[in-house]
C-alpha cells in the first residue's frame, strides 16, 4: 500500500502532459468581404497542425497579424473548439483592416508577390475543463497573386 499511492501520484503526472503550440501551417481562402478608404473586412482560414498526441480544446485566440512589419490589424476568437490529436485544422478568422497600413505595403506586395506574415498573440488550450494559456510567434513568407 505504501508504493501504491505515491505510483499512482507518478502516474498521474506523468499523464498530464503540458500541450504543446500549434504549429502553423498558411492560410487559404483569403475573401474580401467590404472595401473602403478608412477600413476594409477581409475572411480567411488560417491553418494550423496539433502536434500532441491527444485532443485539446480551444478555447480563446488573442493576436495581433503584421504584414512586412505593418500592424495590419488585431484578431480575437472567443469560442471553444475540438482540435483532435495529431492532426490539421482550420480556424476561420474575420478581421477589420487599417487601409492605411495596406496602402504602405502595396507597391513592395504587388512588384514582389510575396509579403512577411507575423502573428503574434496567445491561446488558451486545454483539456477536461482545465486550460493554459499559451502564447504563440508565426512569422512566414505568403505568396499570392492578384489574378
Amino acid at each position: 500500500m505504501r508504493f501504491i499511492i505515491p505510483l499512482l501520484l507518478l502516474i498521474s503526472i506523468a499523464a498530464c502532459n503540458k500541450p504543446q503550440s500549434f504549429e502553423y501551417r498558411g492560410m487559404k481562402n483569403l475573401k474580401i468581404d467590404s472595401v473602403g478608404l478608412v477600413n476594409s473586412k477581409i475572411s480567411l482560414e488560417l491553418v494550423y497542425f496539433n502536434p500532441n498526441n491527444f485532443g485539446v480544446d480551444l478555447k480563446h485566440i488573442n493576436c495581433d497579424v503584421y504584414i512586412n512589419h505593418n500592424y495590419l490589424g488585431k484578431y480575437v476568437l472567443d469560442t471553444t473548439m475540438h482540435i483532435p490529436r495529431r492532426s490539421e485544422f482550420s480556424i476561420p478568422s474575420s478581421m477589420s483592416v487599417d487601409m492605411k497600413n495596406i496602402f504602405k505595403n502595396a507597391l513592395q506586395a504587388f512588384l514582389s508577390n510575396k509579403v512577411l506574415v507575423d502573428i503574434n498573440g496567445s491561446t488558451r488550450v486545454g483539456k477536461s475543463g482545465f486550460y493554459i494559456t499559451v502564447p504563440f510567434k508565426y512569422s512566414a513568407m505568403e505568396s499570392f497573386s492578384i489574378y
